[in-house]
């Protein structure tokens, strides 16, 4: 009996062995495959980061990943290739120890305004050094990402090259500016003509009086040196007096200080219409500068004055409170240049459509708080329904072949919108007239849209 018990021990402890070894096989196996897995998912891993990776390079933006700690953690062959800067000398240091040559307060402040809204921030026309020193341009998007614990973990810059747009953009007002300068030469040419022709008759009268008055200045000489003698005689003065009442001394007494006030008023006006000329036919600075907005449109009804003088009254309300404004000045006076031109063929119409009095244009500026506001008001014959939502896009136009691009709004819609961070709005009424509101900012807002 005893025997027969020792026997079922030893069994159990058999079975007990052959089932941890069972289990333990059934854990290697299951480890093996765990670890097997593990190795799938890390190839799998890898193959998807390598095709993230080469989606990123091919994707035409500049890509920036930043750490919250600042360190940059992704940097695409774009990035490279728009600063001329190898990803492997810029991952891993902090976004301000590499060398990149742009509007650092514009972007560090999109990237705070970023994560603390989290929200995605567009900065427009960032101005950048290229590594050839030329500037370029970029659209940059500053977008946050968040983490598994809904944390601000890094922001990711991407930017779009828009150099080649915006250099297209400068010509385009560049071109426009040179037509309108060449559709108003004729005019202008007009312009520098009239006083420049009234300059030649006084120069041609003061010629001549100078000879009569030379000789009458010679015969008071002779009269003088007789004084002295004491030898004048009634013949003598006769003389005088007939030469004074020949060269009509009175009237010249009274006109040469005119002609010469004439002529120097006629050298004012030509001096004012190339100063003008001069101001719009030069390309636009990259740079704002301080404007005196009043003086600016001033020279701009110089410009134009050709154009609209036959057709309507030019009547203007400055605020002499107006301060400087910061502007492109090249520019604005093209956009005022653009509206005075649409507001006289707006009058126009209406003249040919019976109306033969002349009409009025009407600019007023006013400072309203953080604003400079300019009005330009014409009594044409209003925009009609159709064309209101269409008339900043380009090439639209409701003017006969031949006689407008349609890039004068466009323009006018871009300097001031997108250069500016102005707005341009219009009040219309048909048989009425159309008002343009042009407001530009006293003070530039940063270039950041939320």
């Amino acid at each position: 009996m005893k025997e027969l018990c020792t026997k079922k021990a030893l069994t159990d402890k058999r079975c007990a062995v052959d089932s941890e070894t069972l289990e333990l096989t059934s854990i290697n196996v299951q480890l093996q495959q765990r670890i097997e897995k593990l190795e799938q998912d890390e190839k799998s891993l890898q193959r998807a980061n390598s095709k993230i990776e080469k989606f990123l390079n091919v994707i035409p933006l500049t890509l920036i990943g930043v750490s919250r700690d600042d360190r940059i953690t992704l940097w695409n062959q774009v990035a490279e290739t728009t600063f001329g800067i190898m990803a492997s000398n810029a991952i891993g240091k902090k976004l301000h120890d590499c060398d990149i040559q742009w509007e650092w307060e514009i972007v560090d402040q999109s990237v705070k305004t970023s994560q603390r809204i989290d929200k995605s921030v567009q900065i427009d026309t960032v101005k950048y050094v290229m590594p050839d020193g030329n500037n370029g341009f970029l659209n940059v998007t500053v977008t946050p990402v968040s983490n598994e614990m809904v944390e601000i973990a890094h922001v990711l810059l991407s930017g779009r090259d828009v150099t080649e747009w915006k250099n297209m953009e400068n010509q385009m007002v560049q071109i426009q500016k040179l037509e309108a300068i060449g559709q108003l030469a004729a005019g202008i040419a007009h312009e520098i003509n009239t006083p420049t022709q009234y300059i030649r008759d006084n120069t041609s009268f003061l010629q001549d009086a100078f000879s009569s008055m030379v000789k009458v200045l010679n015969q008071f000489g002779h009269l003088l040196e007789l004084s002295k003698t004491q030898a004048v005689s009634a013949e003598v003065v006769s003389e005088i007096d007939s030469l004074i009442k020949e060269v009509d001394l009175e009237y010249l007494v009274e006109e040469i200080p005119e002609a010469l006030g004439q002529s120097q008023e006629g050298l004012k006006r030509v001096t004012e219409i190339v100063k003008a000329m001069k101001t719009f036919s030069h390309p636009g600075n990259e740079e704002m500068a301080p404007v005196d907005i009043n003086e600016a449109i001033k020279s701009t009804i110089t410009v134009a004055r050709n154009e609209w003088r036959y057709v309507a009254e030019m009547k203007t309300d400055f605020d002499p409170e107006l301060p400087m404004i910061p502007c492109f000045p090249g520019e604005f006076n093209q956009v005022i240049l653009n509206i005075i031109i649409n507001a006289t063929h707006a009058i126009e119409d209406v003249s040919k459509k019976g109306n033969k009095g002349k009409g009025v244009i009407s600019i007023s500026t006013r400072f309203n708080k953080d604003w400079a506001e300019i009005r330009i008001r014409d009594t044409g014959s209003g925009i009609p329904e159709e064309c209101r939502s269409k008339l900043f896009d380009p090439f639209f136009t409701t003017k006969e072949v031949g006689k407008g691009t349609g890039q004068g709004l466009a323009i006018a819609h871009s300097v001031v919108v997108v250069k500016h961070k102005g707005t341009v709005t219009f009040d219309t009424e048909i048989g009425k007239g159309t008002t343009f509101i042009i407001r530009l900012p006293i003070i530039v807002p940063d270039t950041i849209k939320e």
